[in-house]
C-alpha cells in the first residue's frame, strides 16, 4: 500500500512507512512533466533559458512569462505550475526588498537563495497547505561573482555550473555535462542554452524560448537577452540540428 501512495497522501505531513511524503513527490511530477528549463554558470555571469509551449495561434508573443527579475542583480526562471512560479517570485522580491532596506546593501546570492528554500519548506510541513509545484533556477551576480543555485520543491537547495529542470531535463543534462560552463562567455552561454532547448523539444507544437541573463554585459542587472541574440542563437540552433540530421 504505501508503494502507491494509498492513505498516505492525503497530507504532506504524513510520511509512508518507508519514509516518503507522497504530496512532496506529486508536486515534483508537476514540474517533471512541464517545458524545460535549463541555467548555466559562464565566467561572466548567469544565462537562464525556459521552453515555452505556444499553446494558441492566438497566443500574444512573450506572454506567460517563465523568467523574472527579483532585484538587479538576481532573477529567477520557473518550472512546474506557473501560478506557483509567480507566488515564489513575489517572496523572493520581498525577501531581497527586505534585506536591503535593513542592511544597506543587496542581498547575497546564497541568503537569497536559503531564505527562499525555506520559505517552500514550510509548504511541505503542514496538513493545511500543499507542496508548491515549482522549481526555481536563481541567478545572481553579487559580491563574489555569478552563482546559479536551484530550488525544489521540497525546499532543498543546490548550487550548480549548470543545470536543467521540466521534461526535458536529462537529455539537457547530459548536454550541459559536454560543455565547461565556467570557461563559456555569456553569449557563448546563449547560444548554447538555446541549442539544448531545440533538441530537447520533442513535441509537435511550436515553442518560445525565452532568455534572461545577469552578466557583465548587462551591467550585473537581470535582464531578458536581447532579441537579436535570442534570434540569432535560434538560427544556429536550427542550423545545428538541421545538419545533425542530413549527416544521419
Amino acid at each position: 500500500m504505501s508503494g502507491i501512495g494509498t492513505g498516505y497522501d492525503l497530507s504532506v505531513s504524513t510520511f509512508s512507512p518507508d519514509g516518503r511524503v507522497f504530496q512532496t513527490e506529486y508536486a515534483q511530477k508537476a514540474v517533471d512533466s512541464s517545458g524545460t528549463v535549463v541555467g548555466l554558470r559562464c565566467k561572466d555571469g548567469v544565462v537562464l533559458g525556459a521552453e515555452k509551449l505556444i499553446i494558441s495561434k492566438m497566443l500574444v508573443e512573450n506572454s506567460n512569462r517563465r523568467t523574472f527579475p527579483v532585484d538587479r542583480h538576481a532573477g529567477v526562471a520557473v518550472a512546474g505550475l506557473a501560478a506557483d512560479g509567480r507566488a515564489v517570485v513575489d517572496r523572493a522580491q520581498s525577501e531581497a526588498q527586505q534585506y536591503k532596506g535593513f542592511y544597506g546593501h543587496p542581498i547575497p546570492g546564497h541568503v537569497l537563495a536559503e531564505r527562499l528554500a525555506s520559505y517552500v519548506h514550510v509548504f511541505n510541513l503542514y496538513w493545511y497547505v500543499r507542496p508548491m509545484g515549482v522549481t526555481s533556477l536563481l541567478g545572481v551576480y553579487d559580491e563574489e561573482g555569478p552563482a546559479l543555485y536551484a530550488v525544489d520543491p521540497a525546499g532543498t537547495v543546490h548550487r550548480y555550473y549548470g543545470t536543467a529542470v521540466g521534461k526535458g531535463r536529462q537529455a539537457a543534462r547530459n548536454e550541459i555535462e559536454k560543455l565547461r560552463p565556467g570557461e563559456l562567455t555569456v553569449r557563448e552561454g546563449v547560444r548554447a542554452v538555446a541549442q539544448i532547448l531545440h533538441r530537447v523539444h520533442d513535441e509537435e507544437k511550436p515553442f518560445e524560448a525565452e532568455l534572461a541573463w545577469v552578466c557583465e554585459e548587462s551591467g550585473r542587472m537581470f535582464q531578458r537577452v536581447p532579441q537579436e541574440l535570442v534570434d540569432e542563437a535560434e538560427r544556429l540552433a536550427k542550423e545545428a540540428l538541421e545538419a545533425e540530421d542530413m549527416d544521419d
